[in-house]
């Protein structure tokens, strides 16, 4: 890269959710920008590889259809979207026992209330907590005075049956913390997005959601391999030369890389790891589109969840295969051989020999996955993104870490750059 200077009105470093979000409202706003991008594509960390015919999102990620900021954003329809069945197959006692959510499978809802996850009283508790987060604005629920979930949960009544062995690995799994430490208001808005919605992929992948964003963009807005050294106010340096001079600056990254380039402005927020294996197997282990917990306990093995991605949306493997999605949380060593090994192991408890036959197609291990989300860490819900004169941020560390919050942040720092512009 040559030592080219630019201008432009705006720069937003980042072409996540959160970037590509801000970067289309400023444009619209009829503002000059550009967004640039270290990496080769959109999306931050919402990206689809395809190998082998296979399509492998980087790491288990669903599109919740009742997220507000996604439903004013992007066609639905565009994204062709196909659902998971709602609820999930818990593995207690050697067995498979199914868990659906009654407001939309209320017949096998009353036929799983034997299920030996948690008590016939466990699943009134449900029932009572689905009604108090739904209606009126989900915003309200960020609001709220928060402990952790699990104090939420205990609070609630709920038995160490049904905590064990549905809410640790189910919202474990979405918030990457097991021990349900994540504020309470996190997870009341999530409760309410599932009982909302249904959670479907989409059919070219999660990449398609950050792909139709990155469509509406104008020409020449765009600079993909466009790593970023140092910003300012009114400079962003590139690495390897160049920079391009503006009125304001919007860093969109993950909050690491944000703490990075704005030093003090930003602290590290913290991460959440987690490590997904993908595996290509001759048939389906489990036959339908559902997601699979481990409720027998970290103790059996190191599967948190799993699904078999291609039997909710058949384009995720090629014809006469199937893709098992298999999530780790909370495994420091995660990405080895070993690993691979432990999982294997866990699931031939689970499937039998057949988890033999199963050749190990990709690993991915994502070390931010997640900001943390605890009690503090959420105060106050909104982050502030204009930090000085020229200078704001946004990502899901603003906000929560959901494509809806990611969304939410990018929209939100569009609007603070077009008034300070004004």
């Amino acid at each position: 890269m040559t030592d080219v200077q630019e201008r432009a009105e705006v720069v937003v470093v980042g072409a996540g959710l959160a970037g590509l979000a801000c970067a289309l409202d400023l444009a619209e706003a009829g503002r000059d920008v550009r967004l640039v991008e270290a990496s080769d594509g959109v999306g931050g960390r919402v990206r689809t590889d395809v190998l082998d015919g296979f399509q492998l999102d980087r790491g288990f990620q669903v599109i919740l259809e009742a997220y507000p900021e996604l439903r004013r954003r992007v066609s639905m329809k565009d994204l062709e979207l196909r659902p998971f069945y709602p609820g999930a197959l818990v593995r207690v006692e050697g067995a498979f026992h199914r868990m659906a959510d009654p407001g939309l499978e209320m017949a096998d809802a009353l036929r799983s209330i034997g299920a030996p996850v948690g008590n016939f009283a466990d699943k009134l508790r449900v029932a009572r907590l689905r009604q108090e987060v739904l209606g009126g604005d989900p915003e309200r629920l960020l609001e709220a005075p928060s402990g952790t979930t699990e104090e939420l949960l205990l609070g609630a009544g709920f038995s160490s049956g049904m905590m064990d062995r549905f809410f640790r690995p189910f919202f474990g799994g979405v918030l990457l913390d097991p021990a349900l430490q994540v504020s309470a208001k996190l997870f009341r808005y999530y409760f309410r997005m599932f009982a909302e919605g249904t959670s479907s992929l989409p059919s070219a992948g999660i990449r398609a959601l950050p792909d139709q964003l990155a469509s509406r963009l104008p020409g020449g807005v765009l600079r993909l391999e466009h790593p970023v050294r140092a910003v300012t106010s009114s400079r962003v340096e590139l690495e390897g030369g160049g920079s391009i001079d503006a009125e304001a600056v919007v860093v969109a990254v993950e909050g690491p890389e944000a703490s990075r380039l704005l030093g003090d402005h930003v602290p590290d927020p913290g991460s959440r790891g987690v490590t997904c294996l993908y595996f290509d197997a001759p048939e389906s282990p489990v036959g339908e589109g559902i997601l699979v917990l481990n409720g027998e306990g970290p103790g059996a093995g190191p599967v948190n969840n799993l699904a078999v991605v291609s039997d909710v949306a058949r384009s995720y493997a090629p014809a006469g295969r199937a893709l098992v999605s298999v999530t780790v949380v909370d495994r420091d060593s995660a990405g080895t051989e070993d690993l691979e090994a432990d999982v294997r192991r866990h699931l031939a408890t689970w499937y039998g020999g057949q988890v033999t036959e199963w050749r190990a197609v990709r690993q991915y291990r994502i070390e931010h996955a997640q900001p943390l989300q605890t009690p503090g860490h959420m105060e106050p819900p909104r982050r502030a993104v204009r930090l000085d004169d020229g200078l704001f941020v946004c990502g899901d560390h603003r906000e929560n870490a959901s494509l809806n919050g990611a969304l939410a942040s990018g929209g939100r720092a569009a609007r603070e750059v077009n008034r300070a512009l004004s």
